[in-house]
């Protein structure tokens, strides 16, 4: 008998979502906490502590990054040889299309505070829950964006238990499925622009990620300057 109810604990929070509320949610890379609404994600904003410069990024599939996402085939390869055929988290960033209706469901003021000129972070391939609420989030044409379920660079929480109380306090959902896989690097997902091959954060697996794009297409990564581990 499986432990986690996946596809019930997903519906839950995803209707939560779906009208106006908050969800703290378990992935391979931590512990995330989830909006669906303006209101939703400016209360997460502010209850985090986040710096007005920081965006949401977008929970999603292979099919939300082929719908929202323009990608070179290059850049589509590469999000497949990491997420596919590699079986790794990526939190994968490229220029976006802002009329879909994904999108545009969304108020001004949540887009800009969730794309980067034209460009949108979607976290990818980041679990089993991840997928079965990201599946419910693409068939019923909801988006959901969040962000690391901890106040703002206090390190990323890979059980409920780390996650601190006030963080916890406005969820209206808690979706607690233990510790996550990928807690040995104490980082949230790595976040690299699939297009222009930047590293824009150096975060879980990101050694191995280095290692894919440089085998299959020639290409070595480079980490930023100052790179940050979590957020």
């Amino acid at each position: 008998m499986s432990l986690f109810s996946l596809e019930d604990d997903a519906r839950s929070a995803f209707d939560t979502l779906k009208v106006g509320g908050i969800a703290i949610v378990p992935n391979d890379v931590g512990y995330s906490i989830l909006g669906g609404s303006g209101p939703a994600l400016r209360r997460i904003f502010q209850t985090k502590g986040r710096a007005a410069s920081k965006l949401n990024a977008m929970v999603g599939n292979a099919d939300i990054h082929r719908a929202l996402h323009v990608c070179s085939q290059r850049g589509r390869d590469i999000v497949t040889a990491i997420t596919e055929d590699y079986d790794l988290p990526l939190g994968c960033i490229a220029p976006c299309r802002a009329d879909h209706p994904l999108l545009r469901t969304l108020t001004a003021d949540t887009v800009a505070a969730s794309t980067l000129n034209n460009t949108l972070v979607i976290l990818l391939n980041a679990g089993k829950f991840h997928a079965a609420i990201t599946r419910l989030s693409f068939q019923e044409s909801h988006p959901l964006f969040g962000s690391s379920a901890n106040r703002s660079l206090s390190g990323t929480k890979f059980t409920v238990e780390g996650i601190e109380p006030e963080i916890k306090a406005i969820a209206d959902v808690v979706v607690d499925h233990g510790l996550q896989k990928y807690h040995a690097y104490g980082a949230s997902s790595t976040l690299l622009n699939v297009e222009t091959l930047e590293v824009v954060r150096v975060g879980s697996c990101y050694e191995s990620i280095r290692y894919i794009v440089e085998r299959h297409f020639g290409i070595t990564l480079s980490p930023p300057l100052a790179a940050a581990l979590s957020r």
